[in-house]
């Protein structure tokens, strides 16, 4: 199996390919660069997109695109990095893998409060990776399972934290680029994850007491367990779009047509 995994920064995509020792580059189209770690018995393939869910959707869709031209589509997805988690379910450096990848803030604010897209009748607020998958890659990592909720503003206040713990029941995590992700692989019909490592608690911005390090950390040991949590669970059976056949094979990050 060919993985793509989606980070925002580079930070968490070298703890990604930390997991793997010395990962090669390789540049697609736009100039977004992707690390390959060949020392997994899974093929990694670690892109660094950018920070918010349109960035992560833009450069998810081009590494998938780039590899589907060349006959070598992946086989699944997951959106990776640290991200804030809320309490009791999400200490500070724990893991959490999304049975729900939500999107917290597409939607209208009216009167009544706030109403997701899906209530004004388009549009999806959720994805839903397969549970069977969910539940070994949790199991491997010594994670926790439950929603992250993808935000385009970073919780600072208790009363958010509240607010957003109130609407979502059973959220454990936030981050920014989770729900991107997941849309571009949804349109590409390839499978994903959401694996988060906790650097901080959801609420009052306290930069003092987070501990990227150790979320960092984090991250580079679940990601040395999930080769093997992949291996020994068949996931769903990705579904990749129509080739062309006037496409050079080879390198996925080639776009280069044959005369």
């Amino acid at each position: 199996m060919r993985v793509l995994v989606v980070t925002a920064v580079a930070a968490e995509r070298d703890a990604v390919c930390a997991a793997a020792g010395p990962c090669d580059g390789a540049t697609l189209p736009g100039g977004h660069e992707l690390r390959r770690a060949a020392g997994l018995p899974v093929a990694l393939d670690v892109l660094a997109a950018g920070v918010g869910p349109a960035a992560a959707a833009a450069g998810t869709a081009t590494a998938l695109t780039a590899a589907a031209l060349v006959g070598q589509p992946y086989g699944l997805v997951v959106s990776a990095g640290i991200g804030g988690g809320f309490s009791p379910g999400a200490p500070v450096g724990s893991v959490v893998v999304a049975d729900a990848i939500v999107a917290a803030d597409l939607g209208a604010e009216t009167p009544d409060g706030f109403v997701p897209v899906t209530e004004l009748g388009f549009g999806t607020v959720v994805h839903r990776p397969d549970p069977a998958l969910v539940r070994a890659v949790a199991a491997a990592a010594g994670a926790v399972a439950g929603t992250v909720v993808t935000v385009s503003t970073v919780t600072g206040s208790a009363a958010r934290a509240a607010e957003l713990a109130e609407r979502h029941p059973g959220v454990l995590a936030e981050a920014m680029e989770g729900f991107g992700v997941a849309e571009a692989a949804a349109a590409h019909g390839v499978p994903v994850l959401e694996i988060r490592t906790v650097s901080n608690a959801v609420g009052p911005r306290d930069r003092a007491a987070w501990r990227i390090g150790d979320a960092l950390a984090a991250l580079t040991g679940a990601f040395q367990t999930l080769p093997g949590a992949l291996t020994a669970t068949p996931g769903p059976a990705p579904e990749p779009p129509p080739r062309s056949p006037s496409l050079t094979r080879g390198d996925p990050t080639s776009l280069r047509r044959t005369p």
